[in-house]
Protein backbone atom coordinates (compact mmCIF):
# COMPACT_ATOMS: atom_id res chain seq x y z
CA UNK A 1 0.00 0.00 0.00
CA UNK A 2 1.84 3.11 -1.04
CA UNK A 3 1.09 6.86 -2.28
CA UNK A 4 0.99 6.50 -6.00
CA UNK A 5 1.85 10.43 -7.02
CA UNK A 6 2.24 13.85 -5.92
CA UNK A 7 4.08 15.46 -2.86
CA UNK A 8 4.05 12.19 -1.23
CA UNK A 9 4.66 9.82 -4.12
CA UNK A 10 6.51 6.21 -3.06
CA UNK A 11 6.00 6.88 0.48
CA UNK A 12 4.60 3.53 1.61
CA UNK A 13 1.66 3.77 4.22
CA UNK A 14 1.17 1.49 7.30
CA UNK A 15 -1.04 -1.32 6.71
CA UNK A 16 -4.08 -2.57 8.66
CA UNK A 17 -3.87 -5.66 10.85
CA UNK A 18 -5.78 -8.61 10.02
CA UNK A 19 -8.66 -8.61 7.55
CA UNK A 20 -10.81 -6.17 8.77
CA UNK A 21 -10.45 -3.32 6.61
CA UNK A 22 -10.07 -4.19 2.91
CA UNK A 23 -7.24 -1.57 1.49
CA UNK A 24 -8.02 -0.56 -2.53
CA UNK A 25 -5.17 -1.95 -4.63
CA UNK A 26 -3.16 0.23 -5.80
CA UNK A 27 -3.76 -0.53 -9.60
CA UNK A 28 -7.50 0.42 -8.48
CA UNK A 29 -6.21 3.41 -6.96
CA UNK A 30 -4.19 4.41 -9.84
CA UNK A 31 -7.11 4.19 -12.03
CA UNK A 32 -10.29 6.33 -9.73
CA UNK A 33 -7.11 8.80 -9.95
CA UNK A 34 -6.55 9.28 -13.10
CA UNK A 35 -10.01 9.20 -13.94
CA UNK A 36 -10.33 11.94 -11.43
CA UNK A 37 -7.32 13.64 -13.04
CA UNK A 38 -9.20 13.72 -16.97
CA UNK A 39 -12.20 15.50 -15.29
CA UNK A 40 -10.50 18.30 -12.37
CA UNK A 41 -7.37 18.75 -14.83
CA UNK A 42 -6.07 19.63 -11.39
CA UNK A 43 -6.47 18.22 -7.60
CA UNK A 44 -5.30 21.64 -6.23
CA UNK A 45 -7.69 23.24 -4.11
CA UNK A 46 -10.24 20.24 -4.18
CA UNK A 47 -11.57 19.30 -1.51
CA UNK A 48 -12.53 15.64 -0.50
CA UNK A 49 -14.52 13.42 1.72
CA UNK A 50 -13.25 10.09 2.23
CA UNK A 51 -16.03 8.15 3.60
CA UNK A 52 -15.25 4.80 5.24
CA UNK A 53 -11.94 5.78 5.07
CA UNK A 54 -9.90 2.57 6.49
CA UNK A 55 -6.23 3.31 6.41
CA UNK A 56 -7.02 6.50 4.75
CA UNK A 57 -5.22 5.84 1.78
CA UNK A 58 -7.74 7.15 -0.86
CA UNK A 59 -8.30 10.79 0.99
CA UNK A 60 -3.91 10.74 1.52
CA UNK A 61 -3.48 10.12 -2.07
CA UNK A 62 -5.94 13.07 -2.99
CA UNK A 63 -4.08 15.50 -0.61
CA UNK A 64 -0.30 14.23 -2.37
CA UNK A 65 -1.82 15.42 -5.71
CA UNK A 66 -2.31 18.62 -4.21
CA UNK A 67 -6.22 18.81 -2.73
CA UNK A 68 -6.46 21.53 -0.17
CA UNK A 69 -8.29 19.71 2.69
CA UNK A 70 -9.70 16.35 2.98
CA UNK A 71 -12.66 15.26 5.54
CA UNK A 72 -11.93 10.81 6.67
CA UNK A 73 -14.66 9.53 7.93
CA UNK A 74 -14.90 6.03 9.74
CA UNK A 75 -17.14 3.97 12.46
CA UNK A 76 -14.01 2.21 13.85
CA UNK A 77 -12.08 3.87 16.07
CA UNK A 78 -8.82 1.38 14.69
CA UNK A 79 -9.01 3.15 11.27
CA UNK A 80 -9.28 6.30 12.62
CA UNK A 81 -5.96 5.61 14.19
CA UNK A 82 -4.54 3.81 11.28
CA UNK A 83 -5.68 6.90 9.32
CA UNK A 84 -4.04 9.67 11.38
CA UNK A 85 -0.80 7.38 11.75
CA UNK A 86 -0.68 7.31 7.74
CA UNK A 87 -1.55 11.41 7.23
CA UNK A 88 1.47 11.89 10.29
CA UNK A 89 3.76 9.52 8.11
CA UNK A 90 2.82 11.79 4.79
CA UNK A 91 2.91 14.91 6.69
CA UNK A 92 -0.78 15.71 5.35
CA UNK A 93 -2.10 15.84 9.02
CA UNK A 94 -2.86 19.22 8.87
CA UNK A 95 -4.93 19.52 5.92
CA UNK A 96 -6.99 16.73 7.32
CA UNK A 97 -10.31 16.21 9.24
CA UNK A 98 -10.66 12.80 10.78
CA UNK A 99 -14.48 11.84 12.40
CA UNK A 100 -15.10 9.13 14.09
CA UNK A 101 -18.47 8.29 13.23
CA UNK A 102 -20.93 5.89 11.57
CA UNK A 103 -21.58 7.03 8.02
CA UNK A 104 -25.27 7.88 7.71
CA UNK A 105 -24.69 10.19 10.77
CA UNK A 106 -21.30 11.79 9.57
CA UNK A 107 -23.20 12.66 6.09
CA UNK A 108 -25.70 14.58 8.12
CA UNK A 109 -23.38 16.26 10.36
CA UNK A 110 -21.43 17.46 7.61
CA UNK A 111 -24.61 18.25 6.15
CA UNK A 112 -25.34 20.19 8.54
CA UNK A 113 -22.42 22.41 9.06
CA UNK A 114 -23.19 23.30 5.13
CA UNK A 115 -19.69 21.29 3.75
CA UNK A 116 -19.44 20.52 0.65
CA UNK A 117 -17.41 18.23 -1.17
CA UNK A 118 -15.79 18.21 -5.08
CA UNK A 119 -14.51 14.52 -4.64
CA UNK A 120 -16.79 12.16 -2.05
CA UNK A 121 -14.85 9.03 -2.23
CA UNK A 122 -16.87 5.86 -0.81
CA UNK A 123 -15.60 2.39 0.01
CA UNK A 124 -18.53 0.55 1.93
CA UNK A 125 -18.06 -3.07 3.17
CA UNK A 126 -18.65 -4.91 -0.12
CA UNK A 127 -21.55 -7.04 2.12
CA UNK A 128 -23.17 -4.49 2.92
CA UNK A 129 -25.66 -3.73 0.20
CA UNK A 130 -28.27 -2.26 2.60
CA UNK A 131 -25.49 0.77 3.62
CA UNK A 132 -24.42 1.22 0.12
CA UNK A 133 -28.00 2.15 -0.85
CA UNK A 134 -28.83 4.38 1.92
CA UNK A 135 -25.51 6.38 1.71
CA UNK A 136 -26.41 7.16 -2.21
CA UNK A 137 -29.94 7.53 -1.49
CA UNK A 138 -28.42 10.36 1.28
CA UNK A 139 -26.30 11.57 -1.17
CA UNK A 140 -28.73 12.34 -3.76
CA UNK A 141 -30.83 14.17 -0.71
CA UNK A 142 -28.22 16.29 0.75
CA UNK A 143 -26.05 18.79 -0.40
CA UNK A 144 -22.73 17.86 0.35
CA UNK A 145 -21.04 17.71 -3.53
CA UNK A 146 -19.92 20.79 -5.16
CA UNK A 147 -21.41 21.76 -8.74
CA UNK A 148 -19.11 20.13 -10.38
CA UNK A 149 -18.88 17.31 -7.81
CA UNK A 150 -18.38 13.37 -7.97
CA UNK A 151 -18.63 10.38 -6.19
CA UNK A 152 -16.78 7.61 -6.47
CA UNK A 153 -18.17 4.44 -4.90
CA UNK A 154 -15.80 1.08 -4.58
CA UNK A 155 -17.85 -2.08 -4.42
CA UNK A 156 -17.56 -5.68 -5.64
CA UNK A 157 -18.70 -6.06 -8.96
CA UNK A 158 -21.99 -7.72 -8.86
CA UNK A 159 -22.88 -4.90 -7.19
CA UNK A 160 -25.75 -2.99 -9.35
CA UNK A 161 -25.71 0.78 -8.34
CA UNK A 162 -28.03 3.66 -9.25
CA UNK A 163 -27.08 6.90 -9.64
CA UNK A 164 -28.13 9.39 -6.58
CA UNK A 165 -30.92 12.01 -7.34
CA UNK A 166 -29.19 15.60 -9.13
CA UNK A 167 -26.11 12.78 -10.47
CA UNK A 168 -25.54 10.58 -13.64
CA UNK A 169 -23.47 7.81 -14.03
CA UNK A 170 -19.72 8.80 -16.38
CA UNK A 171 -18.25 5.43 -16.05
CA UNK A 172 -18.34 1.52 -14.27
CA UNK A 173 -15.05 -0.09 -14.77
CA UNK A 174 -14.32 -3.83 -13.16
CA UNK A 175 -10.76 -4.64 -11.87
CA UNK A 176 -10.96 -8.47 -10.99
CA UNK A 177 -13.82 -8.53 -7.91
CA UNK A 178 -13.80 -4.58 -7.61
CA UNK A 179 -16.35 -2.12 -9.58
CA UNK A 180 -15.63 1.65 -9.68
CA UNK A 181 -18.82 3.94 -9.84
CA UNK A 182 -18.13 7.27 -11.00
CA UNK A 183 -21.54 9.43 -10.85
CA UNK A 184 -21.12 13.58 -11.65
CA UNK A 185 -23.49 15.94 -10.26
CA UNK A 186 -25.50 17.62 -13.28
CA UNK A 187 -27.81 20.38 -11.85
Amino acid sequence: MRVISGAARGRTLHPPAGNRIRPTADRVKEAVFSSLASRFGSFEGLTVLDLFSGSGSLGIEALSRGSKSAVFVDSHPDSIRLSRENLQLTGFDKAATLILMDAVKALQHLSSKGMTFDIILVDPPYADKEITDRIIRLLGELSLSAQDGVLVFETDNKCDLQPPDKFQLSGRKVYGDTAIWMFCRID
